[in-house]
C-alpha cells in the first residue's frame, strides 16, 4: 500500500478512516486505512487505481473532486458523484437512480461493524488493523 508505515499508531480510538471499494454485489475489493484528519479525495485516486476495470464509480460527497471525476474518465467509467452545495457546477448531470446503490457500500460498513475487534479498533498497530480488516473481508466473502 502506498504511504503506510507498518509500525505507525492507528491513533486514538475512533480517529482512523476505513475507505473500502466494493463490487455489484456489495462485497469489498479493496481498503485503504488512515487517518481521522485525512480528505477522503486524498485517498480516493489509489482506491480507484486497484480497482481500474470498473464501470460505474458511486461515491459519496466526500469524493467530489474533478480529479477524481477525470481518472474514472480515464479509466473508462461513468463517475457518479454528487457535487457540494458549494459547487458552481450542480447536480444536473446526475444518475440519482444509479445513485441509490451506494447503499452496497454502507451494507459493506455494516457487516463490517458486526466484528467487534473492527468496530471499537481494538488494535494498536496500524499493521494489525489492516490485517484484521483483511481477514473480516474475507469472512464477508466466505458465503458466496
Amino acid at each position: 500500500m502506498v504511504g503506510l508505515r507498518p509500525s505507525a499508531r492507528v491513533g486514538a480510538g475512533n480517529t482512523t478512516k476505513i475507505h473500502l471499494s466494493v463490487d455489484a454485489c456489495g462485497l469489498p475489493v479493496t481498503c485503504e486505512v488512515t487517518g481521522g484528519e485525512v480528505n477522503d479525495c486524498t485517498v480516493a485516486p489509489a482506491l480507484l487505481a486497484k480497482t481500474p476495470d470498473a464501470e460505474t464509480v458511486i461515491g459519496d460527497k466526500g469524493y467530489d473532486s474533478q480529479g477524481i471525476r477525470d481518472q474514472v474518465v480515464e479509466q473508462g467509467g461513468k463517475p457518479v458523484i454528487p457535487r457540494r452545495k458549494i459547487s458552481v457546477v450542480g447536480n444536473g448531470d446526475i444518475d440519482w437512480h444509479l445513485y441509490k446503490y451506494r447503499h452496497l457500500v454502507e451494507n459493506a460498513f455494516a457487516r463490517l461493524k458486526h466484528f467487534r475487534g473492527l468496530a471499537t479498533r481494538y488494535d494498536q498497530l496500524k499493521r494489525n488493523y489492516i490485517s484484521a480488516i483483511a481477514l473480516v473481508c474475507t469472512f464477508v466473502w466466505l458465503p458466496m
